[in-house]
């Protein structure tokens, strides 16, 4: 999860044959937001649903088979380019990008710390 400037703020891992909205209840847990922004990949019904109870706005496209398909506010998902660099500035970090440590712990360490230097420029 990245904030509204590209800094992250919170993240989840996850094994690699998981669908990323399994990570999505934990991650926006506690969190007060008014936007989501999210790729084709988060548009489901659920996700949808929660989000409308928070009183926060979905911005993802819907996907090409979904059979009612719903409007995109484009202006404000051309934002989620902020997003893309948070994950972009994130895999600079050699450790990082090839997930050289082999517990979950030790690669969550990497991924604050790098995000800690990230802050830090």
């Amino acid at each position: 999860m990245a904030d509204a400037l590209g800094n992250l703020v919170r993240f989840v891992l996850l094994p690699g044959q998981r669908h990323d909205t399994v990570g999505v209840p934990p991650l926006i847990e506690g969190v007060a937001f008014g936007t989501l922004l999210g790729d084709k990949a988060f548009d489901v019904d659920w996700l949808r649903a929660d989000l409308d109870a928070r009183g926060a706005a979905a911005v993802i496209p819907p996907k090409a088979n979904r059979k009612a398909q719903i409007n995109l506010d484009r202006d404000i998902y051309r934002w989620r380019h902020l997003i893309e660099n948070t994950f972009a500035k994130l895999k600079e970090f050699r450790a990082v990008a090839t997930r050289y440590d082999k517990t979950d712990t030790s690669y969550a360490a990497s991924i604050h710390l790098a995000a800690a230097v990230i802050a830090s420029r």
